[in-house]
């Protein structure tokens, strides 16, 4: 999702305070801190719509799967009861791979991928809190999408850190490091020009 509408600073909450919340507001936890998300741009929309469908096509009759916003992650970080977890995150794409973190509230646990699509309000948080959370958990892959400046930071998860990241721009292809034989052009990704 898109801007922030508000941040809840007067004390931190966890996942069960969380789920207290009216269901037509969206708001992540990231360290116990709450922050609400507005929609996003049209813009964002069709590069998560295009990324979205390039990943779906690809994994039919797989056994990972591909969700999108607004898809719940929760993020524990020492196995504590889902009430407790103060990281809880809507990613514009996740992909898991292992059934046993999905339920209905979205994956418990460290998705294998999860993309980014970064807006001004937000950019500091996807490449600092987000990124620092996700290397933490254990995501294998992440990617942060500039639809401003038509690239794509890849960051790949080696010995429990995240290397420094590839950055791709609208001419590249991404071969993606989970999956060895799936390749993104990102001209397709990036064609709309606002």
């Amino acid at each position: 999702m898109q801007h922030n509408l508000a941040v809840k600073l007067d004390r931190t909450f966890t996942y069960k305070d969380y789920m207290s919340w009216p269901d037509d507001e969206y708001w992540e936890l990231i360290d116990g801190i709450a922050y609400q998300m507005t929609p996003p741009t049209s813009k964002h929309q069709r590069i998560s719509t295009t990324l979205l469908g390039e990943f779906y096509l690809y994994l039919k009759d797989k056994t990972c799967e591909i969700f999108h916003q607004p898809f719940g992650v929760r993020l524990p970080l020492d196995n504590e009861p889902d009430e407790y977890i103060k990281n809880a995150l809507l990613p514009d794409i996740v992909i898991v791979c292992d059934k046993k973190k999905i339920d209905n509230a979205g994956c418990r646990g460290a998705p294998d991928l999860i993309i980014e699509i970064i807006s001004p309000s937000t950019k500091k948080r996807d490449m600092k809190e987000k990124r620092n959370l996700y290397e933490k958990a254990g995501v294998k892959e992440y990617w942060i999408v500039d639809p401003y400046n038509n690239t794509v930071q890849v960051y790949l998860l080696q010995n429990n850190e995240y290397r420094k990241p590839d950055i791709y721009t609208e001419e590249d292809k991404i071969k993606v490091s989970i999956f060895p034989d799936l390749e993104i052009d990102l001209t397709i990704i990036f064609k709309e020009k606002f």
